[in-house]
């Protein structure tokens, strides 16, 4: 048996062949400019079984968001209309801080307990409420039902 012992040398393009080559350094990252939205959009989803509340700028942005879950509201107490104005009054301080929220429209869907408590949340946040459009679905019948089961 005879062992070939020629060694292989790497090609040269290679990093393993260039001993100089130097790892790449890494840029600093450039700091995320705050922006200014003085002018923006409430969307309130009011269910009964919790509140979520989104603040977004007019092209729909996510800006803030809170939910009574998120504020420590557990269980049945997710749905109350206090739990509806913590969040609310969460988000939009949130808004306010980060990007200088001072007017807004308002868009509320569903039926829940929070709806009125949240849109006061707002107003009592100094946020001049523009327009309040209720979006909540309407029932149209639904789709077709089954067949007559025939016996």
């Amino acid at each position: 048996m005879t062992e070939d012992t020629t060694t292989t040398t790497p090609p040269a393009d290679t990093p393993a062949a260039d001993a100089t080559s130097v790892a790449p350094v890494a840029l600093p990252k450039k700091k995320k400019s705050k922006r200014s939205v003085p002018f923006g959009q409430i969307h309130i989803l009011a269910t009964f079984n919790n509140t979520i509340i989104s603040v977004t700028d007019p092209n729909g942005g996510l800006l803030a968001t809170a939910s009574a879950g998120g504020c420590g509201f557990r269980g049945s107490k997710k749905g109350t209309a206090y739990a509806a104005q913590i969040a609310a009054e969460k988000a939009i301080s949130a808004a306010k801080q980060a990007h200088g929220l001072t007017k807004a429209d308002v868009f509320i869907k569903g039926i829940g307990l929070g709806r009125e408590a949240a849109i006061r949340a707002a107003s009592s946040a100094n946020v001049s409420v523009e327009i309040i459009k209720d979006m909540t679905g309407l029932a149209h019948g639904g789709c077709r039902p089954k067949k007559a089961r025939r016996v």
